[in-house]
C-alpha cells in the first residue's frame, strides 16, 4: 500500500511538473491591451485581452491571456495604449485554474514601433515634429 502510494504520488508531482514547464507551442501575437486584472476567488491571476487589428475598419479579434511574472506585468501596464507584440508559451494539461484562465501565458512584451495596413505595406508610427514659429 505504501509503495503504490508513494508511486502515485511520484506520478502526479511528475505530471504536474511537465505540466508547468513544457510548452505545447509559443508565439507572437500584436495589438493593443485593453484589459489587464488580477481576479479569482483563491488563486489570483493576472489575465488579460489583446485586441489585435487585421485591417482598418474591420473588427478587432481578443486575443485572451494570462501573465505570471510580476515584471511582466509592470511591462505590459506601462505600455497600456500603444501597440505592443506580446510573447507568449501555450501551456496543456494545467490541472485547475489557479495557474490561470486561459492557456496563453505572456513571458515578454515589446512595443512596436511600425503599423503594417497590409502585406507589404508599412506606415511608420508618427514622430513628434517641433515647428518652427512664423515670421
Amino acid at each position: 500500500m505504501g509503495i503504490a502510494l508513494a508511486a502515485l504520488l511520484l506520478a502526479v508531482a511528475v505530471y504536474f511538473a511537465l505540466a508547468l514547464n513544457w510548452s505545447y507551442s509559443s508565439g507572437e501575437r500584436a495589438g493593443w491591451v485593453q484589459k489587464l486584472s488580477h481576479k479569482g476567488w483563491i488563486c489570483k491571476t493576472w489575465e488579460g485581452e489583446l485586441a489585435m487589428v487585421s485591417m482598418p475598419g474591420s473588427a478587432p479579434e481578443k486575443f485572451h491571456f494570462t501573465v505570471r511574472a510580476a515584471e511582466v506585468v509592470e511591462a505590459i501596464n506601462r505600455s497600456m495604449g500603444k501597440r505592443v507584440a506580446l510573447h507568449y508559451e501555450e501551456r496543456v494539461g494545467l490541472p485547475t485554474s489557479c495557474f490561470g484562465d486561459t492557456r496563453h501565458f505572456v513571458i515578454a512584451v515589446t512595443p512596436v514601433e511600425e503599423i503594417p495596413l497590409a502585406p507589404g505595406v508599412v506606415v511608420p508610427a508618427a514622430q513628434p515634429t517641433v515647428q518652427e514659429p512664423v515670421r
